[in-house]
């Protein structure tokens, strides 16, 4: 089987990363011929995370190169497909250059719709709100990484929708932290576009550092002011951040409570769990899923609930390597790449051939 997939991004876009290319190993292993093709480069993509303003000949490129992908995709079985094929073009356009007779799958890890629908410009929610409703409902099935994302594709009308979470691949983790650093050390991982919810529990980030004497490490936010808490900030690479996680004593993932953020797949909550971590999360969308409240760390909504948290996972190594290993379970249980992979095998085959109801 030949598939075309066409994602956001390239390799260090984390959603294209974790959602597609993670996996092209075992489709290749299982005779799955994969041809990837990203809409935006690395370059691209660094540009935007750190404030940058894009270059618009590389845009223009993007947009002809994703062209002239579409055109090349009647020689494959299957597209799949990373939300659109066309960001910020209206549908007309996808309708118009999709291969007839090729169908394809579209994958969600975020509420991308959420770009359109509910976006400042009234020229863009009129020409767009309804863009993500038609792909979904032409797809032959959508890949939706929680339920918020799988709720819109029902209501959108479309032919299959499977649960596919995000995954990690857990055996780059390991999973033996004892919790002996010193001082206690609260991480945190992801991009600078990201990194604005760490404001969300400043307050509660400087009392930990006063009380507890934590320090606070942050890989991948770039620059980043939160007065009165001290910092570490590394530079996120593909090849150091296991490493890098299990020397944290636990994971934090604050998150305000929005339309974009339901649909957000909690990537680095499985990332700490997979290291043996317990979490801290706000308990929003999949958040509230993946922590077991008491189990494998804590939801916290407030300051005081945050620091709460804190000092009780400060005050017992016990208590962090028991959530760490119940967490490490959950993940090799539910959202392994093990687990998940023969998932996304089983789902891609059935978009080509599919299985009379």
């Amino acid at each position: 089987m030949k598939i075309l997939l066409l994602t956001r991004y390239a390799r260090k876009g984390a959603s294209s990363r974790i959602r597609c290319y993670q996996y092209i190993g075992y489709l290749g292993a299982h005779s799955v011929e994969v041809t990837a093709l990203p809409f935006f480069d690395d370059e691209h993509v660094a540009a935007v995370a750190y404030g940058r303003r894009p270059s618009l000949r590389r845009a223009m490129n993007a947009y002809q190169h994703r062209v002239r992908s579409l055109v090349r995709a009647r020689d494959f079985d299957l597209i799949w497909m990373q939300y659109e094929a066309l960001p910020w073009l209206p549908d007309l356009f996808e309708r118009w250059l999709m291969p007839a007779g090729v169908p394809y799958v579209v994958d969600y890890d975020d509420a991308q719709f959420h770009q359109y629908d509910t976006n400042a410009s009234a020229v863009i929610r009129w020409l767009l709100k309804d863009k993500h409703d038609g792909i979904m409902a032409r797809a032959a099935a959508v890949l939706a990484g929680n339920e918020y994302l799988a709720t819109r594709a029902r209501q959108a009308g479309a032919a299959e929708v499977v649960m596919l979470p995000s995954a990690v691949d857990v055996s780059l983790y390991r999973s033996s932290h004892n919790g002996t650093s010193s001082p206690f050390t609260i991480g945190w991982i992801g991009s600078p576009t990201t990194a604005q919810y760490l404001a969300l529990i400043a307050e509660a980030l400087r009392e930990a550092a006063r009380k507890l004497s934590a320090r606070v490490v942050l890989i991948g936010s770039g620059p980043i002011d939160l007065p009165g808490v001290p910092l570490q900030v590394r530079t996120w690479d593909e090849s150091t951040e296991a490493d890098e996680i299990g020397n944290f004593d636990v994971g934090i993932m604050p998150l305000t409570d929005g339309p974009w953020e339901q649909g957000k797949c909690g990537f680095k909550l499985l990332q700490y769990m997979a290291a043996g971590l317990p979490s801290i999360a706000s308990p929003v969308g999949a958040n509230n899923a993946i922590v077991r409240h008491g189990t494998t760390g804590f939801l916290a909504r407030t300051n005081e609930d945050w620091m709460r948290a804190f000092v009780t996972l400060a005050e017992s190594r016990d208590l962090r390597t028991r959530m760490g290993l119940a967490g490490r379970q959950v993940v090799e249980r539910e959202y392994s790449t093990a687990i998940v992979a023969p998932r996304l095998l089983n789902s891609l085959i059935r978009a080509v051939r599919p299985v009379e109801k």
